[in-house]
């Protein structure tokens, strides 16, 4: 028996790159059903494949995390499907890349924060709810070992606020069952990490499925590095 049989997980951003990986390990250990997110449907059904060919339901979710609304859309329809036991926030935008202050725009800013940051928490404070009524859960944020990289202020700053999340709720959730990490996938050659990354897509795992096959006495908000965990036994 596998530590997540009968688990149903909800990956975002899982049309392609880090998320895309992450929904069909989730499948091949154990989850019964993965809810695989993208801004449209058509985008996932190639990650539903996969997911059905590891033994998994798959169930698609679309909808622009960028859009308030839409972020709501999610979260209820994810409800009417009967909630999920692991919540995986996998999925971010990037910044254009600047070599002066003065290039930085609120408008940028307020899009960055709207999907890596808010989508991410309304996201959370919708779906934990479950999690608490069966007092089991696991909830895995993405964040980013970004730092002292002024170009791409709006990107990093968006993740330390994942972070504080992050150490908040784990605070608000201790006792309850339900545990929240935070998780470096590292700097990957995927869209968002461009070419030049020192890693490729596939070193997020297994160190990905860290945080989410964590026991139950697990402690709340830690951090953990994908490819320090390259050993880590499924």
């Amino acid at each position: 028996m596998k530590k997540l049989d009968g688990k149903t997980a909800f990956v975002t951003g899982s049309s392609r790159g880090v998320g895309r990986l992450v929904a069909v390990a989730l499948a091949e250990q154990g989850c019964s059903t993965v809810i695989c997110h993208g801004r449209t449907e058509e985008a996932c059904q190639a990650t539903a494949q996969d997911v059905v060919n590891a033994g998994a339901t798959a169930l698609i979710v679309a909808g622009e995390l960028s859009d308030p609304a839409q972020v709501e859309r999610i979260a209820d329809r994810v409800l009417e499907m009967g909630g999920v036991d692991i919540l995986y926030n996998n999925a971010a935008i990037q910044q254009g890349w600047h070599d002066n202050l003065e290039e930085h725009t609120q408008e940028e800013w307020a899009r960055i924060f709207q999907v890596n940051v808010f989508a991410l928490v309304r996201l959370t404070v919708k779906l934990v709810h479950h999690m608490r009524e069966r007092k089991w859960g696991r909830i895995v944020n993405l964040t980013s070992g970004i730092d002292k990289t002024p170009q791409l202020a709006a990107y990093g700053a968006s993740k330390w606020a994942v972070d504080k999340w992050t150490d908040d709720l784990a605070s608000e959730l201790k006792g309850s069952g339900v545990i929240v990490s935070r998780l470096d996938p590292g700097w990957l050659s995927t869209d968002l990490g461009g070419p030049n990354a020192d890693n490729k897509p596939e070193t997020v795992l297994p160190g990905a499925l860290v945080p989410a096959l964590l026991a139950d006495d697990a402690e709340g908000g830690q951090f953990f590095r994908a490819q320090e965990h390259r050993e880590y036994q499924l």
